[in-house]
């Protein structure tokens, strides 16, 4: 999956593009990339923060959006900055080693995505449909365990990456070309490739979406039954609690179509190129569709820690705090640079054991408070 373009640069040198057009589109493409990478680690890595200081927000799911959201920086970290490369450099920079070791992050990393957002979808079934099973399954110990578990699995399906990826050398024929570049498979036959495409599309996508499909059907079944059956006076209490769950069942839906949506371009033009593989498609329609799809399927890892800000309040309120406490710290270490003015700071405890403290940072007063 890593590879819809054997070599991006060279489609981009296939399509007779002068060399300045071909920088400035190499050097944008790349942008996005970082863009995407810079938010996506802000957004990810302050979510998992987040769900690990607050004791009020740590529940099931979140801890499975935490094991979503590792998954997201491993990568952005490992796998964005390499896609990036492939557009500014005809050659690949990162030798055998890491045609072997980037592939395989990359799969392992859209298992723990899918697997992850299957095992959501499993714990809002039982929460709803059978919430009288859950309570023996839902210690923070055996959640865990279920989490390291996925890593596991997406760690060995991603193996055959691992020992297939290597560097291979492909020809286009309209340039008379050819070139060395990493890629799952090599040139020469074509059982391999639809072996490889199929059982990914399969395995990392229509199997575990099948059976989301098929947890969600039994939800909004059993979530219209309960509003029916509930009296025109009900209870408030268990009106809220159908509202709870529903709110949480969604937010769970949207994880699941972001990721629908942003990778189903990646799986089809692998699909394509793997079908076609009897040379390399260097068409401009080609390259774009490329483009869209790997920049869709890298813009998934950086979209799910603002769909939750935009779906919980609870979150958002708790996600502020860790921000303004990260920019507070930011502003601190500034602050007792040598190019700022001297800080005199003085400390008093009050009666509620907190620590008051005061600062004159440039001649301005400031004042907070930290509870001990």
């Amino acid at each position: 999956m890593e590879h819809l373009c054997p070599n991006a640069s060279r489609c981009v040198t296939a399509l007779q593009s002068s060399a300045r057009t071909m920088w400035f589109t190499g050097v944008a493409i790349a942008s996005v990339y970082g863009f995407i990478s810079v938010f996506g680690l802000i957004g990810n890595i302050t979510l998992i923060k987040t769900f690990c200081s607050a004791k009020s927000i740590r529940n099931v799911p979140n801890l499975f959006m935490s094991s979503l959201a590792l998954g997201d920086v491993l990568l952005l970290v490992t796998c964005a900055p390499v896609d990036a490369s492939r557009y500014l450099s005809e050659e690949w920079l990162f030798g055998r080693v890491g045609c072997k070791v980037i592939p395989y992050i990359q799969l392992t990393s859209v298992g723990v995505s899918v697997f992850t957002l299957t095992a959501l979808s499993a714990d809002r079934y039982r929460a709803i449909v059978k919430p009288l099973e859950i309570q023996t399954s839902r210690t923070t110990t055996s959640i865990i365990l279920r989490a390291a578990l996925i890593w596991l699995f997406s760690l060995v399906l991603a193996i055959p990456e691992a020992v297939f990826s290597d560097l291979h050398t492909f020809n286009i024929t309209s340039t008379n070309e050819s070139f060395v570049t990493c890629a799952p498979y090599p040139h020469a036959g074509d059982l391999h490739p639809k072996i490889h495409s199929m059982a990914s599309f399969l395995i990392f996508y229509v199997f575990p979406l099948l059976v989301i499909s098929v947890y969600y059907t039994f939800i909004a079944r059993s979530l219209m039954r309960s509003a029916s059956n509930l009296p025109v006076e009900g209870n408030a209490h268990a009106r809220q609690q159908i509202e709870a769950r529903k709110r949480l069942a969604k937010t769970v839906l949207v994880f699941v179509g972001l990721f629908a949506l942003c990778w189903l371009p990646s799986h089809v033009i692998y699909l394509y190129r793997s079908y076609h593989y009897s040379q390399v498609d260097t068409s401009l329609v080609h390259f774009v569709c490329s483009v869209v799809a790997r920049i869709l399927a890298f813009t998934n890892s950086c979209l799910n820690p603002f769909a939750l800000y935009l779906l919980s309040k609870s979150f958002q309120k708790q996600f502020n705090q860790q921000l303004c406490c990260c920019c507070r710290k930011v502003f601190e270490r500034n602050s007792q640079s040598p190019s700022h003015y001297n800080t005199r700071m003085t400390s008093v405890r009050s009666t509620n054991n907190s620590m008051a403290s005061v600062s004159m940072v440039n001649g301005k007063r400031c004042y907070q408070e930290d509870y001990v």
